[in-house]
């Protein structure tokens, strides 16, 4: 998968589980994705989803992935 596939997965990518159940990841509140950081973020592939999505936030790039959500 190269990495133009992964930044649309990733922006189409919904929180499976908890209070943000169904939430595009990118949409996620700041402050959860801190607690996330500070309590450790879930293995595998949520986990580094979430990572990455915290790293642009805290950048102020999740403007970058809303054109990326498919309709």
């Amino acid at each position: 998968m190269n990495s133009n596939e992964e930044l649309i997965k990733l922006a189409n990518m919904k929180m499976p589980f908890g209070k943000y159940k169904g939430y595009f990841l990118v949409n996620l509140p700041e402050p959860y994705l801190v607690w996330f950081k500070n309590k450790g973020f879930p293995p595998g592939k949520l986990g580094e989803q979430l990572t990455i999505i915290h790293e642009i936030k805290m950048n102020g790039l999740e403007g970058l992935l809303y054109p990326l959500i498919k309709k």
